[in-house]
């Protein structure tokens, strides 16, 4: 395959967040994945629990802000 297709991820930019890309084609991270419970991609981990974006399609800015992202740790 010569052409690849480009991915954006979009942050907040929130200076108390580390963004992690992690690729499903590492075992060690697909095993991750289903430890957690991620049934698709892409799928939302805020310190190491799955955020509940999983009712609709994709990530959902409301539940992750819910789970912790953009706001100061305790």
């Amino acid at each position: 395959m010569t052409a690849k297709r480009k991915i954006g991820i979009f942050s907040a930019g929130c200076p108390s967040c580390d963004v992690i890309i992690l690729d499903m084609k590492d075992t060690g991270v697909s095993q991750r994945a289903r430890d957690l419970g991620v049934r698709s991609v892409p799928a939302a981990a805020i310190d190491g629990k799955l955020a509940d974006c999983r009712s609709g399609r994709g990530p959902d800015e409301a539940v992750l802000q819910a789970a912790g992202l953009g706001q100061p740790l305790a």
